[in-house]
């Protein structure tokens, strides 16, 4: 009889002991799984924003929907994770990143330590570096997150994956929504046709006045550069000119003639960028030529001087700090590299405002594609982070009235669209700190490819 009792009690224990069995069973793995870069993937293809249980005191819940609705609401490929300090850094961006599966930019706080990378096709890897040391030094995480996002939501291009805010494994919509955005869309669709118009019509009235605003400026470089070839004192027939000198010079003069010509056809201020390119281009070409008749070693291909681009080719990058702004790296020509070194301010490129003369970064956003003509090839982003110029462009109204500025961030997939494993890995590699702005401290413990 007892041995009958003691079976029908252990019977009775069974329910409870599986359950207990069952709980420790799911609970180990599920906390690798937590931590695993497949789930952190998983997550962020879902959100912008995905904060580690074990970190979970850096940065509250409520923090971080805030930091991924503000992320959402911009519609930028930007991710932001938050692990706890010993969590493994080996490879662990560009795992991420094949895991994740999506163009974007990445921002990981490891501990008390923060570095970020993208694909360079999203922000090149100059505009990352300063972005990531312009918030160096922030202890808090909340503040150095949000910090680090609208610093980069206002000069990251892309668009972002069509996964985020997905409430159900396919993505649907449901047939009661459906019907209310239908009824929305038949009652204001006269209203949007007339106010669509009615903007048309500004936007194009300002876009003309900013245009003429413009204008003066960019007549300014096209006479500066025309200065530049009657001083030149060149004849194609000279003794010691060559097939390459006399290329140069022709290049040059070409230049001269299509920016004469862009700017008479410019009917938008992002008309003007064709113009700017065409005048680097052409002092690029001087620039060869000089180095040819003097008998110097051709200069390599840089970006006009940050300063003043009518300076010519830069010759070096120089650490400047904006008034109010954070440290970043830009380039500078001979003259301006020593007024920096020697404690004295460069020689900028001041235009008339409303407020009296200006820096031409904070003189308004037509002078976004002036800019973007002389400094193309996703170089101006980073360039412009905190200044008027570089926040002006990254709003929506920018781009439907002045355009992109600066041109395409360079081929490739567009951000938030999803490539996989398709990515350059130079963008994603180094050590932690080492591609988004150096040391952060304790660096050698993140080495090895992080």
């Amino acid at each position: 009889m007892k041995a009958v009792l003691r079976i029908r009690s252990l019977l009775a224990l069974l329910p409870v002991l599986a359950l207990v069995f069952l709980t420790v069973a799911l609970s180990a793995p599920r906390a690798q799984a937590d931590t695993g870069v497949s789930t952190i993937a998983e997550a962020l293809r879902k959100s912008p924003v995905y904060v580690d249980p074990a970190a979970s005191a850096q940065l509250s819940s409520g923090d971080a929907d805030a930091l991924a609705k503000k992320i959402e609401d911009h519609g930028k490929p930007l991710f932001v994770v938050v692990l706890p300090a010993g969590y493994p850094t080996a490879n662990l961006f560009p795992n991420l990143r094949t895991a994740t599966g999506v163009t974007g930019l990445y921002a990981i706080r490891l501990g008390d330590r923060f570095d970020a990378k993208a694909d360079s096709s999203v922000l090149p890897r100059t505009a990352v570096r300063n972005l990531v040391t312009s918030v160096r030094g922030e202890q808090d995480a909340k503040t150095q997150l949000t910090d680090f996002t609208d610093r980069a939501l206002a000069n990251m291009g892309g668009s972002a994956p069509a996964t985020w805010g997905s409430s159900s494994p396919g993505g649907g919509v449901s047939s009661t929504s459906l019907i209310a955005v239908g009824a929305v869309l038949a009652v204001g669709g006269a209203g949007a046709y007339t106010l669509v118009r009615r903007n048309r019509r500004r936007h194009e009235k300002e876009q003309r006045a900013a245009l003429e605003r413009l204008r003066v400026v960019v007549d300014e470089d096209i006479t500066a550069f025309g200065e530049e070839l009657d001083r030149l004192d060149f004849h194609p027939a000279e003794a010691g000119a060559d097939d390459a000198v006399r290329a140069d010079y022709e290049r040059a003069l070409d230049a001269y003639e299509q920016a004469k010509s862009a700017m008479a056809d410019a009917r938008r201020p992002e008309d003007v960028r064709a113009v700017t390119q065409a005048l680097e281009d052409g002092r690029f070409s001087l620039a060869q030529l000089a180095a040819r008749r003097e008998g110097r070693p051709l200069p390599e291909r840089r970006p006009p001087c940050f300063f003043d681009p009518r300076h010519g080719p830069s010759v070096a990058d120089a650490t400047w700090t904006p008034a109010g702004g954070a440290p970043r790296e830009v380039p500078v020509c001979a003259a301006d590299a020593t007024r920096l070194a020697d404690g004295r301010d460069p020689a900028v490129r001041e235009v008339d405002t409303e407020d009296g003369r200006r820096p031409y970064w904070d003189a308004g956003p037509a002078y976004g594609p002036w800019a973007g003509g002389y400094f193309g090839g996703g170089l101006l982003p980073g360039l412009l982070v905190g200044t008027v110029l570089g926040g002006m462009m990254a709003t929506p109204s920018y781009a439907a009235d002045y355009g992109a500025g600066y041109g395409d961030f360079g081929g490739g997939y567009d951000g938030g669209d999803v490539s996989g494993g398709d990515f350059d890995p130079g963008d994603f590699g180094g050590g932690f700190g080492d591609g988004g702005g150096g040391d952060l401290g304790g660096g050698g413990d993140f080495g090895g490819g992080f």
